[in-house]
């Protein structure tokens, strides 16, 4: 482990922590930013590559011997440098550089799956911090893998893998070229794809899984599914809401979606 001690706002190795985005040069290299202790401890925990981390000296001394285990550059700075690197205040004086997972394909993923499979699909979200919250809901009601389709971002974005609290880290993530495709091919395994669409007359209580599994697709923030999408799903279904409130943030309602089909695959007896 290579130990630096900054003194200087110039030093090059620490551009990619200088940006909130995750510009052309972090997706060329495979690379994202994890902030904040809890994300990077979940970093150091999880078997992603971890390039470098930048922290102060007092996450320095409680993370060392980790550090030594995992990190081949080690970046320490005070908190009031590290904040004029980044650009902006921190809560924790901790950041870290991880490598994004390689390719995945639903062929390489779905067989290191247990049916029923349990997946969630996005269209068309391109809010990181929803994304984040997103993935994290998927992690906690266990949903197997994640599929981001062509018109979505990436939960790999510096603020989506902050909102997901790490998660992403641990949650296979497949970019399709073509989600619709994905889609048909899941539906041809026997696999319930529904449609998360608020202007559906069925009500998400009444759903009963394939014995193959379920799929969630979710929609953007402010179009929903795309006629496309929804096209290639089986089924759609809505959260009955009152006084006059006809949708919900992707995350609150994400939440309620998986649960509840949780709930109704456990009947499938999957362990």
């Amino acid at each position: 482990m290579k130990i630096t001690r900054v003194t200087s706002l110039d030093l090059q190795q620490l551009q990619p922590y200088r940006t909130l985005r995750r510009p052309e040069e972090h997706h060329r290299k495979g690379i994202f930013v994890a902030e904040g202790e809890k994300v990077v401890r979940r970093l150091l925990e999880s078997k992603l590559k971890v390039f470098s981390v930048l922290l102060t000296p007092e996450w320095f001394d409680i993370y060392r011997s980790q550090l030594e285990r995992r990190v081949p550059e080690v970046y320490v700075a005070p908190k009031q440098l590290v904040e004029s690197i980044v650009g902006f205040p921190l809560h924790q004086g901790i950041m870290a550089v991880g490598g994004v997972p390689g390719l995945q394909t639903l062929e390489t993923v779905i067989p290191d799956l247990q049916a029923p499979y349990f997946l969630a699909a996005i269209d068309g979200l391109t809010n990181a911090e929803n994304i984040g919250v997103l993935v994290r809901n998927c992690a906690a009601f266990g949903v197997q893998a994640i599929l981001v389709g062509e018109t979505s971002s990436s939960p790999y974005l510096r603020r989506a893998v902050r909102n997901s609290m790490g998660a992403v880290f641990h949650l296979p993530v497949v970019h399709t070229p073509r989600l619709a495709n994905t889609l048909a091919d899941l539906r041809s395994r026997g696999i319930t794809v529904m449609a998360a669409h608020p202007p559906a007359r069925i009500p998400l209580a009444s759903i009963e899984p394939a014995d193959a599994g379920v799929c969630v697709v979710f929609g953007s923030e402010g179009d929903g599914i795309s006629q496309e999408i929804l096209s290639e799903c089986s089924i759609a279904v809505s959260i009955p809401m009152r006084n006059n409130v006809d949708s919900l943030n992707v995350g609150s309602a994400s939440a309620v979606f998986l649960y509840e089909v949780q709930k109704r695959l456990k009947g499938l007896n999957r362990s």
